[in-house]
């Protein structure tokens, strides 16, 4: 699917190109002739058809993404491990030290989400679409990392720590990371 995604944006990005600094210049040139050469109408539909298959394999792996994830992840009550951002639990004494665990994403808004924070930026107020974008991302990191810590066996991860970066344009990726650690019982 990822190679048929990169077929699509190479098939673009040539029909991009050829049509704007090909195709633009040629019909300047020959503006009197309404005939539309062939190389020209192959670079308009490789550029719309490799829209066409980039979103549609995006599409694709969202939906299996999704349905994997409802299959993937453990009910809440069958993980429990304890999350702290402090080096050490009260009342409870560490045993062993696992090592360090992380979990990471990078997370980026729809187009039509990314417009209207655009709009509210310029008219002032929470943007709540990079609100819920970042909220997303935290919850998809956090959950990668109690995963590892639960494959490790661990009964909490202390001293947690987020970080998170701008990728590109409004794409953010998010780090977690924290130390599995074995209980006293």
């Amino acid at each position: 699917m990822k190679t048929l995604r990169h077929v699509g944006t190479l098939a673009f990005v040539l029909g991009l190109f050829t049509a704007v600094f090909v195709g633009m210049p040629w019909y300047t040139i020959v503006s009197d002739d309404p005939v539309v050469p062939w190389w020209l109408r192959t670079a308009v539909f490789c550029l719309l058809g490799g829209i066409f298959v980039v979103l549609l394999t995006l599409t694709l792996e969202q939906t299996r993404d999704r349905t994997s994830k409802a299959r993937a992840l453990p009910a809440e009550s069958d993980c429990e491990v304890l999350l702290m951002s402090s080096a050490a639990l009260p009342g409870r004494e560490i045993a062993e030290i696992l090592g360090l665990v992380q979990g990471h994403t990078v997370f980026a808004i729809w187009l039509g989400k990314d417009l209207s924070a655009i709009v509210r930026l310029i008219l002032g107020g929470e943007l709540t679409e990079y609100t819920e974008m970042m909220g997303k991302a935290r919850a998809a990191a956090t959950d990668r990392m109690i995963a590892k810590a639960a494959e490790m066996e661990a009964d909490a991860i202390i001293n947690v720590r987020y970080a998170t970066t701008s990728v590109v344009g409004t794409a953010a990726e998010l780090l977690v990371y924290g130390t599995a650690v074995k209980l006293h019982n």
